[in-house]
């Protein structure tokens, strides 16, 4: 059994890879998170203060492009020219999704990708594995 958040934390994909902050809950709830290593944290990830009660981690919404392939092999291709550019990338299903950002579009679009724009929160994929969820001390 989950126990409930008393908070939640809205941040974009850039600020929630971290190691250590604080921060304050839309509720007012402040708290250190303090980890040895960055941790990647993940829209729906919880962070348990030190009392045992949970702070919910919410992706901000970000202006996005969804990536379609006709076919695995053009996929893999559009992957290829992606981390080519160290762009950050997240697989949902069948599809890749990028920020926005009008050079890279230009460049799928003459490769033949399918593009859709769209808001939501951003999860990239780790580029190193990580932590799922962090720890935080309450911060009075």
């Amino acid at each position: 059994m989950t126990a409930p958040a008393i908070d939640r934390v809205t941040l974009a994909a850039f600020d929630r890879n971290r190691r250590r902050i604080v921060m304050r809950g839309e509720n007012g709830t402040e708290f250190l998170l303090d980890e040895a290593a960055p941790v990647s944290l993940r829209d729906g990830d919880g962070l348990m203060l030190d009392d045992g009660s949970i702070v919910l981690v919410v992706g901000e919404s970000e202006k996005l492009v969804e990536i379609s392939a006709a076919n695995a092999l053009q996929a893999v291709r559009l992957a290829w020219h992606l981390g080519n550019r160290h762009t950050d990338v997240q697989i949902v299903g069948g599809k890749i999704r990028i920020r926005s950002d009008h050079v890279l579009e230009d460049m799928l679009r003459g490769l033949g990708a399918k593009l859709s724009t769209l808001e939501a929160p951003f999860d990239p994929e780790p580029a190193l594995p990580s932590h799922e969820h962090g720890h935080a001390r309450r911060h009075d």
